[in-house]
């Protein structure tokens, strides 16, 4: 379906519908079901709040990790938790500078305000910080380590990289993001090019919020059992069944996802027939 020209906002908001709509996509949440406590209506509001921060960074206003942080916070006015910290970490810098050149560009002049306040966007949500961090997002001292040290938001992504993909697509030029944005161009149109994507990704990296919950034998495993569904030898509902029930959801992927839909839109790539 062709509209008028998107803005990057309101293709940052579409890339976000589509990925939370897309089914099946085993262990999240989409319009088939739910999780507990946080349901689709859940991460369509905090699409719909997240405007006016997508906005701000399509301007170029302001610092990265203020806008992310502006984010987070106008997102979590519902009961459902974080639905998109992972996805405005990658969706602010892109939008900011429009593409992954551009991204790549802002990112690098992040500084210690940027830093700061992304810490204090991260204090916002309920993600569980990697045991080797030694940054404590609920420690005021460490903003002010941050401070003293001159720390800059890419350096924190360094740190984080080597066990945070999310973190990781700073550091080394988005490659999962581009490989995403070519899998869904090459499969078509509408839910199943996202979905068939989603699987692939998941079948060769092991998602790093999988890892943090559960252990990377458990991450490993999933990537195994995604392959399987690839393979025809396991059907995706089933393998969407088994990760609902033990609580296995590859977060950082759907996350990835959402970026990669986000530059598949900007080249072209139509979501509808």
């Amino acid at each position: 379906m062709t509209c008028r020209m998107m803005t990057r906002a309101e293709r940052a908001q579409l890339a976000m519908m589509l990925e939370v709509c897309a089914y099946p996509k085993p262990g999240n949440v989409d319009r088939c079901h739910d999780f507990e406590e946080t349901r689709l209506e859940h991460f369509l509001a905090s699409m719909i709040y997240a405007r006016s921060s997508l906005e701000e960074a399509e301007r170029g206003e302001g610092r990265i990790g203020e806008i992310i942080k502006h984010a987070v916070s106008a997102t979590g006015c519902h009961e459902g938790g974080n639905t998109h910290f992972g996805a405005f970490i990658l969706l602010i810098p892109l939008v900011y500078g429009n593409d992954i050149s551009g991204a790549l560009k802002a990112i690098e002049k992040t500084d210690v305000s940027d830093a700061v306040a992304f810490y204090k966007a991260f204090g916002m949500t309920k993600v569980r910080m990697h045991p080797t961090d030694n940054l404590d997002v609920n420690d005021p001292r460490s903003l002010q380590i941050i401070r003293d040290q001159e720390i800059t938001l890419l350096d924190v992504m360094q740190h984080s990289a080597p066990n945070d993909m999310i973190a990781r697509e700073w550091v080394t030029g988005f490659p999962l993001t581009r490989r995403g944005a070519d899998l869904i161009k090459s499969f078509g149109h509408g839910h199943q090019a996202i979905s068939q994507a989603f699987l692939t990704l998941l079948a060769t990296e092991p998602d790093t919020f999988i890892i943090k919950e559960h252990g990377i034998t458990v991450a490993q495993n999933t990537m195994s059992r995604a392959q399987m569904v690839l393979d025809r030898k396991l059907r995706i509902e089933d393998f969407d069944a088994e990760c609902i029930s033990k609580g296995i959801n590859p977060g950082s992927i759907a996350d990835i996802i959402i970026a990669a839909i986000y530059i598949a839109l900007g080249e072209g790539w139509e979501w509808d027939f």
